[in-house]
């Protein structure tokens, strides 16, 4: 594994040292290839209808307890560290050295996307998963670049979701076997020991909360809509209270169903996906 000195110092230098280790990554698949992948190598099933089921195993939702952001110079007196674990940089180096090890030898599946649709502020992801349905779950959600686009992408945010990676907590100073680790000042998050794919939309999504006050955007949990007149609703309210339900009206248009920023120009949204939740619907319940 990497020395400390030879540890990637950015966004850009982490996704060149993942391919470095050894990794065998495959870049930008499209959803038929990553569909098939899923499939042959039983990580889902194709569900009557022909959508793609997969299962997360244990983890079914995402793990707050533990997620942690690296404790530095730009953190330590912006972060509200009530409501956030910190980690120091050594605990996060030694962590991200064994990611870079598990990754070795290993198939991972690259995209390259944007967050945020106004791009005066879209923040450039790059997203390495293990799985191919996150491949294609995060290809979703996020925004895809146009073919001329790729060109020139330069990633200011590296995600690297391991699945298979277990911590160990006396080593990596962590939780349990599952970390969510965020490097807000090199543009890194490392995943590891949850089959979640949300985790990867949610890490986004932190980033974004870090970054775009700084620029006069206010990052907002919420739903929006926008009328004929030009008016624009947005929708406010905790997990399953029914941002997406109210936001998917037949006379407006949506802007998107969770994640948004307000700048001085409007409202727009961080994805290009909606993430709407199926479970226990029923026709009596919910008509619509």
């Amino acid at each position: 594994s990497k020395s400390m000195g030879e540890l990637p110092a950015n966004a850009a230098a982490l996704a060149a040292a993942v391919a470095a280790a050894g990794a065998r990554v495959q870049a930008n698949l499209r959803t038929a290839v990553l569909f098939e992948a899923a499939v042959a190598r039983g990580e889902a099933r194709v569900a009557t209808g022909g959508a793609l089921a997969a299962t997360t195993g244990v983890h079914t939702g995402r793990s707050p307890k533990d997620k942690f952001i690296v404790r530095d110079d730009t953190t330590r007196d912006r972060v509200w560290w009530q409501q956030n674990q910190p980690m120091e940089r050594t605990s996060f180096d030694l962590l991200l050295g064994d990611f870079l090890k598990h990754a070795a030898g290993r198939e991972l599946y690259a995209q390259d996307l944007f967050a945020g649709a106004d791009p005066a502020h879209r923040v450039c992801v790059r997203v390495f998963t293990e799985l191919a349905w996150h491949s294609q779950f995060i290809r979703n959600l996020l925004i895809r670049p146009e073919i001329a686009d790729l060109a020139t992408f330069h990633p200011r945010l590296t995600i690297v979701d391991l699945p298979s990676f277990k911590a160990d907590p006396r080593k990596h100073g962590v939780r349990s076997e599952t970390v969510i680790a965020v490097d807000f000042t090199r543009g890194m998050v490392l995943i590891g020991g949850t089959g979640y794919a949300g985790e990867i939309k949610k890490s986004v999504f932190t980033y974004l909360n870090f970054v775009l006050p700084d620029e006069r955007v206010m990052p907002m949990h919420c739903s929006a809509n926008v009328g004929k007149d030009g008016n624009t609703a947005v929708f406010f309210g905790l997990s399953g209270t029914g941002k997406t339900t109210l936001s998917a009206d037949p006379a407006r248009a949506l802007l998107g169903d969770d994640e948004h920023g307000w700048s001085d120009k409007g409202i727009f949204n961080f994805e290009g996906g909606c993430y709407a939740k199926t479970i226990r619907l029923s026709k009596s319940s919910e008509p619509e």
